[in-house]
């Protein structure tokens, strides 16, 4: 049986091209959770949150948020939160195994379940998810930044329900819009609680900004983290103008997560180099096999979305299928 580390020794590595800030000068926090800084403006308004290192090596998002601090960025109106998650996982970053420092010991975007939470299991991420609660608890609108595995353009996870396709459309970017409920091995963080339900006042985003080292997704987490504080009321464009890019919103394309391929084995293999995004035309095409087992689209013009194998191992999820679907079929 194949190894992990024998799988990624068959990918294409990528290079490191952003720096990976110092983010030890942010660890005392403002109200005694390390790493986690809120600023009340005095004024009425939702509690906004912008959360990096959800996974360790994802590093736009802590690049993004380090910025914000630096920047002396206060809310106009309401509460904001800027913080950091899996510091430990990220302190462990090696430029030599770049995928290694996903997380410590368990994926930190998959605990988000209240049993969990209050359950009697330890791990490094999840102590660290029950240190973020009490905050998390108390926001309303969140922004959860993340990259990918592979090079591919960036998508926004909005969530199953049509508030959160809303949500993303006022943003405007990017141009492609995930409409999910996650992921069969455990809640996100996005999906938690009031983000996830019909709850009116909260709502939550997951971007996906592109390649986890490159420029261009350092770019796409400075713009929509602008964006996302100018659309939720905490600051002006005045404030943030140095974040945006000259990208304007465009038509955005929604897409419907249907399937999620969860491997069975290590011996799972992609039929062609898939990176993200890729439509395939006909139902029944073999996208993959999983040991003896051809892996086939379902029917028509079916999307992948995050084709990886980097985290390969039986009962992970290595892409999921998604179809074209209008906003006003996405329930409320």
């Amino acid at each position: 049986m194949k190894t992990l580390d024998q799988v990624r020794a068959t990918l294409q590595p990528y290079p490191v091209e952003v720096e990976f800030p110092d983010i030890s000068r942010w660890q005392a926090g403002t109200h005694g959770i390390d790493y986690v800084h809120t600023f009340d403006s005095g004024q009425p308004g939702p509690h906004v949150m912008i959360m990096a290192l959800t996974h360790g090596n994802e590093v736009s998002g802590a690049i993004t948020v380090d910025a914000l601090l630096q920047a002396g960025i206060k809310p106009r109106q309401g509460r904001l939160t800027l913080a950091f998650g899996n510091v430990e996982a990220y302190e462990r970053f090696d430029p030599q195994d770049i995928d290694a420092t996903r997380y410590v010991e368990e994926d930190m975007n998959r605990v988000w379940q209240v049993e969990r939470l209050e359950g009697a299991e330890e791990s490094i991420e999840l102590n660290r998810a029950r240190a973020l609660r009490p905050v998390i608890d108390s926001v309303d609108l969140l922004l959860d930044i993340h990259s990918m595995h592979e090079e591919a353009p960036p998508v926004m996870m909005s969530g199953a329900r049509r508030k959160g396709l809303e949500f993303a459309a006022a943003l405007g970017v990017p141009e492609v819009v995930i409409v999910d409920g996650g992921h069969p091995n455990g809640k996100r963080m996005r999906d938690y609680q009031g983000f996830g339900d019909a709850t009116p006042h909260k709502n939550a985003l997951l971007i996906e900004t592109g390649q986890h080292f490159s420029r261009r997704s350092e770019r796409v987490a400075r713009d929509i983290a602008a964006r996302f504080l100018m659309v939720t009321g905490a600051v002006e464009e005045t404030d943030v103008a140095t974040f945006l890019t000259p990208l304007q919103p465009t038509q955005q394309r929604f897409l419907q997560v249907t399937n999620a391929v969860v491997a069975s084995t290590m011996d799972f293999s992609f039929s062609d180099d898939f990176r993200g995004l890729e439509l395939i035309e006909r139902a029944g095409t073999v996208i993959a096999t999983d040991g003896d087992r051809a892996i086939v689209t379902p029917y028509d013009n079916c999307v992948l979305v995050q084709p990886s194998l980097r985290h390969l191992g039986p009962g992970v999820t290595v892409v999921r299928l998604a179809k074209v679907v209008n906003a006003q079929d996405v329930p409320e």
